[in-house]
């Protein structure tokens, strides 16, 4: 098995890919600050909605058209994932623990 597989980066750098795991919109910005997104076609109003609103996408987006299915895509994915799975029951436990306290 080549191991070099697993770096190649086309246009996204290795910082973007590792940032964007943990701080989605704060390594978007840094990207979009530091290098033009022209080659992934996010400009306009459409880019500026996915980044605040659904970052994490946006990320999605951007590796699969740098890279296609590629492990940097699929890891952003299970984060992903794994993010949205768990942020609807942290917010269910907490009305919940909210109702006992009033209980």
């Amino acid at each position: 098995m080549n191991l070099q597989m697993f770096w190649v980066i086309h246009i996204l750098p290795l910082w973007f890919l590792v940032f964007a795991l943990f701080l989605p919109r704060i390594a978007l910005l840094v990207l979009w600050l530091e290098t033009s997104l022209v080659p992934f076609d996010v400009h306009g109003f459409l880019g500026l909605v996915l980044a605040i609103l659904l970052p994490r996408v946006l990320v999605l987006y951007l590796v699969y058209v740098d890279q296609g299915i590629s492990l940097w895509f699929v890891l952003h994915l299970a984060v992903a994932l794994l993010v949205w799975g768990g942020s609807g029951r942290y917010s269910t436990r907490r009305r919940r623990d909210r109702y006992h306290e009033i209980g």
